[in-house]
């Protein structure tokens, strides 16, 4: 017991020395491994992981999936999720279950619809009761080649409110909402199909006394069944008045349509992807139509789509960073749905571009803004200023005091030469045959070789300012300061390249005039100049140099 306790005193007073980065990725090792453990591990942690990849596989990016259940669950998952659907689907609507009344027309706003404000445990929403199943039309966007907002249709054809309606092939999440997938009927004109007319498809819409029709129907029995308003998508949740199984927990944005036995149509909208709202499974959906005595019932386009309108206002939050989404097909509810007329937009069209962040208005505008900002408020660069050279001299203006040069140690610190024992050659020493050694005249004073800390290179007298030691760094235009860094190829000395060892001066040589010999040659690059008489110089010793602070 007692070595436990001892050995936690040690580990804890190890922990706090150490730095914080290192403090840091102890605690995200931890959290790591106990997360991993309660996510593979544990019951409660796999239906977590199986929730986050339904949730990921409902979005434009379920190849993602995987990182929550592998790829080969993942797979499954999605054909598992595509025969619910499609089974959900077969069963066929009984289409006189709904009792159709006589409305009257010139009607108020009240008088059509009816929204109220509704919210679960983790998201918020609306609800909107259109009393008037006959009032709702199918509508199609203004011009070609892009979608149209919804609250801008609804300001466009004069109408009382509008939710989105079918799918569209949105690439990026940018997509410019044109590539509308499915069908698109209004008016019981076929606006829109992307198949032929015996082909079964996901429906959701409207025949002509009003009622909803949820199911997989080809346009031949929209036909026979008398269609007036649709468009594509799924999942059926409610047919006849029973309940169908739902194999989805995800949570997101939803847009649902419902109706009851008396001809009422409820529309339902849940933000989501939002702090204030994470969105709604199917199963919380399909609940509140149950609970409103709902018969038929199915999902519309969801996730960024998602949105009501109301008397030209959007009402509900769009989870889209742009707000408002460009889309191809909407519900909308007119007093007098007979007068507006949906454009045939796709007529004549062979191959309909989606688009993307090439050709996204906001995309683009948000990327010219962040070069405007980055163009006026440039990333400040700190300037490399030349390093002062450091000798042991006293100031220049003291021109009969001498001081031998210093030797540069490995920390980048200079030691005072002996003033006594004559200094071998150092790697600052002139090598040109030009010149002359330094001799203790007046007026003539030795000059050892510029050096920056940690860099000295040997047959150069300073450092070009215009190159400094140091570079810039990654991306944001910061320059590093030269200051104890090592260049590539440099020697633990700091020097910026090696140099041979130089052979000792002789013995009979005064220290301070030695000629000069290359190593490893018996040529005398720097003969000896006579020395001329002067006034014996007081032998001053080096001051060292950088000091430690």
């Amino acid at each position: 017991m007692g070595t436990a306790i001892q050995f936690i005193k040690s580990t804890r007073k190890q922990m706090l020395d150490f730095s914080w980065i290192k403090r840091s990725l102890l605690i995200v090792a931890v959290l790591g491994f106990f997360a991993s453990s309660f996510l593979f591990l544990t019951s409660p942690g796999t239906d977590l992981r199986i929730w986050m990849a339904e949730t990921v596989i409902i979005t434009q990016h379920r190849e993602w999936a995987w990182i929550f259940v592998g790829a080969e669950q993942r797979d499954e998952m999605v054909r598992n999720m595509h025969q619910n659907i499609e089974k959900n689907a077969e069963e066929k609507q009984d289409m006189g279950r709904i009792q159709h009344k006589v409305y009257k027309k010139n009607r108020t706003i009240d008088e059509l619809i009816k929204v109220e404000d509704i919210s679960g445990p983790l998201w918020k929403g609306k609800k909107m009761y259109v009393f008037d199943p006959k009032s709702i039309r199918a509508m199609t966007p203004v011009k070609s080649g892009e979608g149209e907002r919804i609250s801008a249709m609804v300001k466009r054809t004069g109408a009382v409110a509008g939710v989105n309606a079918g799918g569209f092939d949105d690439p990026e999440g940018l997509g410019n909402g044109f590539a509308a997938l499915g069908v698109i009927v209004s008016g019981g004109e076929v606006i829109f199909t992307d198949q032929d007319e015996t082909t079964p498809q996901h429906i959701v819409g409207f025949t002509k006394d009003g009622t909803l029709i949820i199911g997989k129907y080809s346009m031949t029995e929209l036909r026979t069944m008398g269609i007036s308003e649709a468009a594509s998508f799924y999942p059926r949740v409610i047919a006849n008045g029973k309940p169908l199984p739902i194999s989805d927990g995800s949570r997101a944005p939803r847009t649902a349509v419902g109706q009851k036995e008396d001809g009422t149509v409820i529309f339902i909208v849940i933000d989501g992807r939002q702090a204030q709202s994470v969105g709604a499974t199917l199963k919380e959906i399909q609940d509140i139509f149950l609970a409103d005595g709902v018969v038929n019932a199915g999902f519309l386009d969801g996730g960024a789509s998602s949105e009501l309108v109301v008397d030209g206002e959007l009402v509900t939050k769009p989870s889209s960073r742009y707000g408002e989404r460009r889309l191809p097909s909407a519900f909308l509810v007119y007093d007098h749905p007979e007068e507006a007329v949906a454009n045939r937009v796709w007529d004549g069209i062979n191959k309909i571009d989606a688009g993307g962040s090439y050709d996204h208005p906001d995309f683009l505008r948000e990327q010219a803004e962040i070069k405007a900002r980055q163009k006026n408020n440039p990333a400040p660069v700190t300037p490399v200023t030349p390093t002062t050279p450091t000798t042991g001299n006293k100031p220049e203006t003291d021109k009969t005091e001498k001081t031998d040069k210093p030797k540069s140690n490995e920390t980048g610190t200079s030691k005072p030469s002996d003033p006594i024992k004559p200094s071998p050659t150092t790697e600052g020493k002139e090598t040109d045959a030009t010149k002359t050694p330094a001799t203790h005249t007046n007026g003539n004073k030795e000059t050892p070789a510029k050096t920056n800390p940690g860099t000295t290179q040997p047959g150069n007298t300073g450092t070009d300012p215009a190159k400094p030691a140091g570079g810039a760094t990654g991306t944001n235009g910061t320059a590093t300061s030269p200051n104890g860094t090592t260049p590539q190829g440099g020697n633990p000395n700091g020097a910026g390249t090696t140099t041979p060892p130089t052979a000792p001066a002789a013995k009979d040589q005064s220290p301070n005039s030695a000629p000069t010999q290359s190593p490893g040659s018996g040529t005398n690059i720097n003969p000896a100049a006579p020395a001329t008489p002067t006034a014996p110089v007081s032998e001053a010793p080096t001051v060292p140099i950088n000091k430690p602070n």
